[in-house]
């Protein structure tokens, strides 16, 4: 640390070369803080998915329906502990510009179903006993103002209802996360109301959640349950949440390759500026450098000197993008316009330390020709040569 003085006396010479490369290398990691945040929101449920959890939808399209009546023979099929539906509802408040995520459920079977899930007990059994009771995520009910006891009324393009007026729900319980990466932008109500109040489609279902005694079996288990109702009216098509996860996501296209692509030009463009940039300090101060030489500075303590210099500007602009982006994300993940389109929305702590050491690896590679240079340089040819 006591070389740190001429480290910094060196990166300040050209004020000007030095403030234009910390900005590039700042902007690099800003946009590396915003495309891992956007990675996560749109495959945060690969991440959240449980690995004894299976979902099983109509073999045609996910927007089929499938009979309630195949609760009971999921319920039979070996391996199979516990089964729970849901229905996409398409929900939306008092403007078409607030269309909600929500869904009928069975409580009973739902709640445990879905563990990640946290809601008290008292307002669990406020929704047994209500009829109309809607439970909401933390993150929607904080974007409405809605309260415990709030009357909500929703309406639906899909599912009208039989008097032709709007959806009315009682709210009876706001769930929390019990995950960071949780998504508490739910509406849910119960499946007896929504079955009875329909206007057509009754004792029908979108898909239905399986758990299973082993995530071992879980691929067997999926062909038993696709075989059991091959053949009817409906068949299945039974995936691991993972693999449903990540084929919605991969509707546009691989999130992690794109997102690897784009960082992969942005990194290899900065490390280009930033090499640039150390060896031109280091051609700019060879006589400098003999001189060091010849005051009694080992070509070791040359090269770390050199290569500090790469790793202080590199490190500054690293941590500078991260905190900004960090910032950024953060007031972002906060706008109603995030979190209607992504309610998980934020950077992973393992790329914001995977940032960090982004920063040491891109300060050492743009470092250390020029301080192998410098480390070479003979001190008869630096003291000789011109400034």
């Amino acid at each position: 640390m006591k070389f740190f003085y001429l480290v910094w006396c060196n990166l300040k010479r050209k004020k000007l070369r030095t403030t234009l490369t910390l900005l590039s290398i700042l902007v690099a990691f800003v946009l590396f803080a915003l495309l891992s945040a956007l990675k996560l929101a749109l495959g945060g449920g690969v991440n959240l998915a449980n690995a004894n959890r299976l979902v099983v939808r109509h073999r045609v399209s996910f927007i089929q329906p499938l009979p309630h009546a195949y609760l009971a023979r999921l319920a039979r099929v070996p391996g199979v502990s516990s089964v729970s539906h849901q229905s996409w509802f398409g929900g939306v408040y008092q403007d078409s510009k607030n269309p909600l995520g929500s869904f009928p459920v069975e409580p009973e079977l739902f709640l445990p179903m879905n563990p990640e899930m946290s809601l008290p007990e008292d307002q669990k059994q406020a929704w047994l006993k209500t009829r109309t009771g809607a439970v909401v995520g933390r993150s929607l009910a904080d974007r409405y103002g809605w309260k415990i006891g709030a009357r909500v009324p929703l309406k639906s393009a899909i599912w009208p209802n039989k008097s032709g007026d709007a959806w009315q729900f009682d709210i009876v319980g706001i769930y929390d996360g019990t995950k960071k990466a949780a998504d508490t932008s739910g509406f849910l109500f119960r499946y007896d109301y929504f079955d009875e109040a329909r206007s057509y489609g009754t004792g029908l279902v979108g898909w239905y959640q399986v758990r299973v005694d082993d995530p071992k079996n879980a691929t067997q288990i999926a062909a038993a349950i696709d075989t059991e109702f091959a053949n009817s009216p409906a068949e299945t098509k039974t995936e691991t949440e993972a693999a449903m996860f990540q084929g919605f996501a991969q509707q546009i296209g691989d999130i992690g390759t794109i997102v690897t692509a784009i960082l992969a030009a942005v990194f290899f463009t900065i490390l280009l500026v930033a090499g640039n940039t150390m060896a031109q300090s280091v051609r700019e101060r060879t006589q400098e450098l003999g001189v060091l030489k010849a005051v009694g500075f080992s070509n070791e303590l040359v090269l770390g000197v050199v290569l500090g210099e790469s790793l202080v500007i590199t490190g500054l602009g690293g941590i500078a993008g991260l905190l900004f982006g960090w910032f950024m994300v953060t007031g972002m993940g906060q706008a109603s316009f995030i979190k209607q389109f992504f309610p998980i929305f934020f950077i992973p702590t393992r790329d914001l330390i995977l940032g960090m050491g982004l920063t040491l690896v891109l300060g050492f590679v743009a470092g250390i020709l020029p301080a192998i240079q410098a480390m070479r340089l003979r001190l008869a040819d630096a003291l000789r040569r011109e400034g």
